[in-house]
């Protein structure tokens, strides 16, 4: 059993690329584990080498997306449309009296007038004691729009999990195969019963700062809950089974585009898709109140 291979030097990182990490080697990407979900594309496992890149230790914040917005005047595609997909319990009575659609399949995503960026709950909401929290209710190409800004560019579904196991060779965690080693919480996901009851046994019910738990091997935060992670890949189901061995970058073409990671609001009972190499798609204009980003950048 090949054993994956790769660096990173945290001594650097402030001195290279403020608030990086940099990376590269080979891994075992995918799983054959039985929680997967078949449909998603999760498996096979294959062996994957990725060249040198550095990648952000945490999610893309409120105060960071802020200052794009300040320097550039950027309109997000939640604010153009007027609304935003937002988990129905954060929604106020007040604006709850008011809402008249929601997502089919999943009956808790409720579709707010003029919830965004800065108003995650929709009107009169806030994000003024959140600035360090990963910004929400943007869509890829407001992702994309960030990146480039920055000079930097979203990582490939390959790059993030690799980023995102820090190490470990198919662990189901970015930190080994047991949830809560010792009783410890190291992610934020739901804990209850969903959609119903969160008992917030990992102290939170919505989004954490951005730096909460423990980092990975690679120092890297948040890469298993908080918020899922949009990816630069299109999704294609069966693309793993001739996909190349060194830096995939997904389907040549598509209508949905890869998250990874999962979010505060997944639970075993319906969505575990906080492993590693769980993953799932939207189209590129989707936003919702738990769907944010990192960034990447070329080393060479």
């Amino acid at each position: 059993m090949p054993i994956p291979t790769g660096f990173v030097d945290l001594s650097k990182v402030e001195n290279a690329t403020d608030g990086m990490v940099k990376l590269g080697g080979k891994f075992r990407m995918g799983t054959d584990h039985p929680k997967r979900f078949l449909g998603d594309g999760e498996d096979p496992i294959r062996e994957v080498e990725i060249g040198e890149f550095f990648i952000d230790r945490t999610a893309v914040t409120n105060f960071q997306f802020g200052e794009f917005v300040k320097n550039t005047n950027y309109v997000t595609e939640a604010e153009q449309f007027g609304w935003s997909f937002v988990f129905r319990m954060f929604v106020s009575q007040r604006i709850a009296k008011n809402v008249k659609e929601a997502v089919a399949n999943t009956p808790w995503w409720w579709k707010i007038a003029g919830a965004t960026w800065r108003q995650p709950e929709g009107p009169k909401s806030s994000i003024k004691k959140r600035q360090d929290h990963p910004v929400v209710h943007v869509s890829w190409n407001d992702a994309v729009a960030y990146s480039q800004w920055k000079g930097k560019r979203l990582p490939t579904e390959a790059e993030w999990e690799f980023a995102a196991r820090g190490g470990l060779d198919q662990k189901l965690y970015p930190w080994g195969d047991d949830l809560t080693p010792s009783g410890e919480h190291r992610l934020n996901i739901w804990q209850g019963r969903f959609p119903h009851t969160n008992t917030k046994a990992d102290g939170y019910v919505g989004t954490a700062p951005a730096q909460s738990f423990k980092p990975n091997g690679f120092g890297l935060y948040n890469n298993s809950g908080n918020v899922w992670e949009w990816c630069s890949d299109w999704f294609n189901r069966d693309f793993h089974n001739d996909s190349p061995c060194v830096d995939p970058k997904g389907a040549v073409s598509g209508t949905e585009k890869i998250l990874k990671g999962g979010s505060y609001l997944c639970h075993k009972s319906y969505c575990n898709r906080y492993r590693v190499a769980a993953r799932t798609s939207v189209s590129p204009d989707s936003s919702t109140g738990h769907m944010g980003f990192r960034c990447v950048l070329n080393a060479n």
